[in-house]
């Protein structure tokens, strides 16, 4: 990939998506296309094609997805799998038919079953049932890797996949309601410190470990593994360490300066128990994460502080 090579970035306004973009202006990149959803319906096929006739985009990033915590994979499953499947498919497809040179296809940890062994290897994949509140999202995830892989088989095609760990970052989603477990905690504790709150009520037990990225490492890693993987077999992307909901939740109490108690109601459910990736295949490829997760939610928090109106619209 060269600084002026025609590269296209799905999704660029999320999380991962304008991370990546960030990556690569900050790597001196060039010529970065986006296009808004108002812009270019990614669900729709000839809005899809049209577009990849007309600007023939050399390096494809596909990081546009559905995405939510487990309320609303649980709520709307038809809307995640198909959103999720038309947005891959009509990408990967219209890729080969316009001769990518190359494609990186962004899925998600949730693609393992549900009790895998830990930490979990690249291989476990299809090897178990799936977590059913999430189940709809990591088919179609699943499904753009296996795409990837029969194009690669059949026609050459240089598509690769990676699967990232939780993300959490800037442009992160903040709503109670549709977040993921950091950003959500992170909101809790600053409403609650605003509004004078004793108490912080927290589902489940806090013993589950999870593990957590800061999204401008993974840029980092998308970027490497696009330079320096060229394979069938996704790639784990993470950090290698897992901390328990407790203590990432007193973590976040403590940078946020919310002075009350943390109360866990253990009728709700924890998930599962543990979810941590083996990350030795890119770190045997040379990659190796930078941030800390105290530097990398202190950096978050000072994010959200300075766009909070825009957040909470």
């Amino acid at each position: 990939m060269n600084k002026d090579s025609k590269i296209y970035v799905a999704g660029h306004r999320g999380l991962v998506g304008s991370a990546i973009v960030r990556c690569l202006q900050n790597n001196g990149f060039r010529n970065i296309i986006t296009r808004t959803h108002a812009e270019l319906d990614l669900r729709r096929q000839n809005e899809v094609e049209n577009f990849f006739q007309q600007e023939k985009p050399e390096y494809v990033f596909l990081a546009a997805a559905k995405v939510g915590g487990i309320l609303a994979n649980n709520t709307f499953p038809a809307q995640f799998i198909y959103d999720n499947l038309m947005i891959e498919t009509n990408i990967i497809h219209a890729a080969w038919l316009n001769k990518v040179k190359k494609l990186l296809f962004l899925g998600s940890s949730c693609i393992y079953p549900k009790m895998s062994p830990q930490p979990i290897k690249e291989e476990y994949l299809l090897s178990d049932y799936l977590e059913t509140t999430n189940e709809a999202y990591a088919i179609a995830k699943i499904t753009g890797i296996e795409l990837c892989k029969f194009y690669r088989r059949q026609y050459g095609c240089d598509f690769i996949s990676a699967m990232p760990t939780n993300l959490y970052g800037i442009n992160d989603n903040f709503d109670l309601n549709t977040s993921h477990v950091l950003p959500a905690l992170l909101r809790k504790f600053h409403d609650a410190k605003n509004n004078h709150q004793k108490e912080v009520v927290l589902w489940g037990t806090g013993k589950p470990l999870r593990e957590f990225m800061f999204v401008d490492d993974l840029a980092d890693a998308l970027l490497f593994l696009m330079q320096h993987y060229s394979d069938q077999l996704h790639v784990n992307v993470g950090t290698g360490e897992d901390i328990a909901i407790a203590d990432l939740a007193s973590i976040i109490k403590e940078i946020v300066g919310f002075d009350g108690n943390i109360v866990y109601d253990s009728t709700k459910p924890d998930g599962t128990p543990r979810k941590l990736l083996d990350v030795s295949l890119l770190q045997n490829l040379g990659f190796h994460y930078k941030t800390d997760l105290r530097t990398g939610i202190s950096k978050v928090y000072q994010w959200y502080l300075n766009n909070e109106t825009e957040v909470k619209k």
